[in-house]
């Protein structure tokens, strides 16, 4: 999860603090600086500047370093899309943790959130069943995410608006129903998650 500015400072020493500081100012400057002669050379720096987050203010504090990086440049679509192409897992959680914020369109976005779902690293699946996914996943895909969580044990509470998106869901009832037949038949165990899942499909249930 990401932290607000505030907790964040609180828990960054003082040069970190104004590595940050310099760091924002950076991608201030590429986001007002158009297309004139410094623009190359802006963008660069802050780009190495978010790869070099965890070195510098420590990989508990990165994610939040490198999303208030990506709002202060104001990082298009074209932006996001090579900055998780190119980068590490951790750089990649970090944009799909941003997007709602950044709120790329869907044809941009989306597309790294699919790139995540297909992954089997726990960290970049919870981060893309975010607000994002909530808000622009169809129910098909919104449904294998769900079944990508239960498979590769990220907790379904991960998912944003969980309850909201499943009540009443029959088609991601009988799905659930069929993976935990497949599962019992393998003699393999059953998430825990499934059966909570299961039942919040149900159009009685309350919340």
């Amino acid at each position: 999860m990401l932290m607000t500015r505030k907790e964040l400072d609180s828990r960054l020493g003082g040069a970190a603090r104004a590595w940050l500081d310099e760091s924002l100012a950076e991608a201030a400057h590429a986001a007002d600086a158009g297309e004139d002669a410094t623009t190359v050379y802006a963008a660069r720096s802050w780009e190495m500047r978010f790869a070099a987050a965890g070195r510098q203010c420590g990989q508990d504090n990165a994610d939040t370093v490198r999303a208030l990086l990506l709002v202060e440049a104001r990082a298009d679509a074209a932006t996001l899309t090579r900055l998780y192409q190119q980068g590490s897992a951790a750089e990649r959680r970090a944009v799909l943790l941003a997007l709602p914020q950044l709120a790329p369109p869907p044809s941009a976005g989306l597309p790294l959130v699919e790139d995540a779902l297909r992954t089997n690293d726990t960290r970049l699946v919870a981060a893309a069943v975010g607000p994002y996914a909530f808000e622009y996943l169809d129910p098909h895909a919104w449904r294998h995410a769900l079944l990508k969580c239960l498979f590769t044990g990220v907790p379904v509470e991960s998912a944003h608006g969980l309850e909201r998106r499943i009540r009443g869901d029959a088609e991601l009832a009988r799905m659930l129903g069929d993976y935990a037949a497949e599962r019992t038949a393998a003699g393999r165990p059953v998430p825990a998650d499934l059966h909570r899942v299961l039942a919040l499909t149900s159009p009685t249930e309350e919340i």
